[in-house]
């Protein structure tokens, strides 16, 4: 939620919605693997032996203890760790950045005291990790925001998923737009639509959507069929009701110092970060990318030290 003021970092909807739809879809996928195995074990048993293809075939889904234990298990684990996020959400008041102030508030845990780090000592980076899979290696990507405690010099993490290194930076350019530039430098959904991602009318959007878009055949087999196993709209109602739980409110600390200021009172950034913005600038300005300014500068740092 962005507002003039302040702007709140937690999860949405949307990534609760994807979360739970990821899960489904892992665990359907497998019942339908063993259930695809066994009609075409049974076919061919019919035309082998002509033994019928449902006494051959049922037996792949039951009684198969094995296959309904993994998935017991496998569900159960998908279970505790979306549980275990939803905790946290309900739990824990989301990250505030306050651009007036300049200040971030942040709340580790329940009943802790709430910690308001000013904003240009927050951390940013991405982390990159390989992970081996049986299709082969993936690479996987997190924004991690660091908090410094100035009290004792500690560092608290927040890390976010993401499939890819664009969508990282992006998460972080979003919130850094807003800290500089206000609620007007985010960018406006593409969509030509205010409806939330991870919502049944963002879902049956996309649906109509894809149909213009691809036509009947494409329709049927490239969405119709994928998001049926993946749950159809059922994440979308599970991302409605945890946004619908009670969530643990801000302390009384964080809301007065979320009131808005006088203009007169805002804080200032400071001369370096304004330095180093227009250098960004201007890289910019010449076509090139974000990344392609901190290479020119390792570059000319590896001369100078040289």
């Amino acid at each position: 939620m962005a507002a003039d003021t302040y702007l709140d970092f937690h999860l949405t909807s949307a990534s609760l919605e994807f979360a739970v739809r990821c899960y489904t879809a892992s665990v359907a996928s497998i019942i339908m693997m063993f259930l695809l195995t066994g009609i075409g074990t049974g076919i061919a048993e019919y035309f082998i032996s002509s033994t019928p293809i449902l006494e051959t075939a049922i037996p792949f889904i039951f009684p198969n203890w094995a296959l309904w234990l993994f998935v017991f298990l496998l569900a159960s684990m998908y279970g505790y760790f979306f549980f275990k996020a939803v905790y946290q959400l309900t739990s824990t008041p989301p990250i505030r950045f306050n651009r007036q102030r300049r200040e971030v508030a942040y709340v580790a845990k329940r009943g802790q005291p709430p910690r308001f780090i000013p904003w240009e000592e927050i951390i940013a980076c991405v982390s990159s990790s390989t992970v081996a899979t049986q299709y082969g290696t993936q690479q996987k990507f997190a924004l991690m925001i660091g908090f410094v405690d100035a009290s004792d010099g500690q560092v608290m993490w927040l890390t976010l998923p993401t499939s890819t290194l664009g969508m990282a930076v992006s998460e972080w350019e979003a919130i850094r737009a807003y800290m500089e530039e206000g609620p007007s430098a985010l960018r406006k959904s593409m969509m030509g639509t205010d409806l939330e991602e991870g919502t049944v009318e963002f879902f049956h959007m996309c649906r109509r959507d894809y149909l213009l878009d691809h036509g009947c055949l494409r329709y049927l087999f490239g969405f119709l069929l994928i998001q049926f196993f993946s749950g159809w709209t059922l994440p979308c109602h599970v991302a409605s009701w945890v946004k619908r739980l009670p969530k643990t409110a801000f302390p009384k600390a964080v809301q007065d110092w979320s009131k808005p200021l006088p203009r007169e009172q805002w804080q200032a950034p400071s001369a370096e970060l304004i330095a180093q913005s227009e250098e960004v600038r201007k890289i910019l300005r010449k076509g090139m990318s974000i990344f392609d300014y901190f290479l020119e500068k390792e570059r000319n740092q590896s001369k100078t030290g040289s």
